[in-house]
């Protein structure tokens, strides 16, 4: 999951300064985590401990209030009816990546991204955005193609990843919905030649960019065999010490 991180991270200081080139510092001094980081992390240590997602949702909130969660998650996270409220938002796929590391089987990696996702998002476009991406993870860490990638995202969930990055870019304008991010990330992982040039690709898109960069993070990482390690310690400079740890331990148990 740490490649989602990654994306995070570098993304977090383009969200609302885009740009729409691969040429840029791949981390800088204003780099931070966002809440994109938070919850994965938090569905991580949910897998780890087996601590409710929706009370680990709430406890990383209040631990991280300042992270940049949308208005509904912020109504949610602070009330204490823990009822989903019906959304299609960019977070459902964000947060998800830690389950396509979690589970050897797809069918498993697809019933426990609905389960996770719904907790708050359960509009079908939220769940749908996140069993892509944990499945995509999953099947980019099972050795498929990208082809074969491609056209199970394609035929299972009715995206269209027909276009190339260079055809998106000129007109992809930020959008915090799955149906307007997820096609964007997968189709960012599937025009990048390694993993940085991948989080490269995702950010220059433009858009949502510390999420959209999230999601093909991890998919990078899961086909990429992993994450160079001067970017991963660079992301244990930046998270705090807690989230850090949470982080190494779900590495060295999942190997995600």
């Amino acid at each position: 999951m740490i490649g989602a991180l990654v994306g995070d991270i570098v993304g977090s200081v383009y969200e609302w300064h885009n740009i729409k080139t691969k040429d840029f510092p791949l981390f800088s001094g204003k780099c931070f985590f966002t809440d994109d980081s938070i919850l994965t992390i938090a569905l991580a240590d949910s897998l780890l401990t087996g601590v409710p997602y929706a009370q680990n949702l709430k406890s990383y909130y209040r631990r991280y209030p300042k992270g940049g969660y949308g208005g509904r998650f912020h109504q949610w996270a602070q009330s204490e009816n823990s009822q989903a409220y019906e959304s299609w938002g960019n977070g459902a796929a964000m947060r998800i990546s830690p389950v396509g590391y979690a589970f050897n089987d797809l069918d498993m990696v697809l019933i426990m991204a609905k389960e996770f996702t719904e907790v708050t998002h359960n509009h079908p476009e939220g769940i749908k955005g996140g069993q892509a991406t944990a499945a995509a993870i999953f099947l980019a860490r099972s050795g498929k193609s990208k082809d074969e990638i491609r056209a199970y995202t394609e035929s299972h969930f009715g995206y269209d990843l027909s276009r190339h990055v260079d055809e998106i870019r000129p007109t992809y304008e930020f959008n915090e919905s799955c149906q307007e991010t997820v096609p964007q990330a997968i189709r960012a992982f599937l025009d990048s030649t390694d993993f940085e040039d991948a989080i490269r690709t995702a950010i220059s898109l433009g858009g949502d960019s510390d999420t959209l960069a999230c999601i093909t993070g991890g998919i990078a990482q899961a086909f990429y065999g992993g994450v160079p390690a001067w970017i991963e310690e660079k992301v244990y400079e930046i998270l705090d010490e807690p989230l850090g740890k949470v982080t190494r331990a779900f590495m060295e148990k999942v190997g995600g």
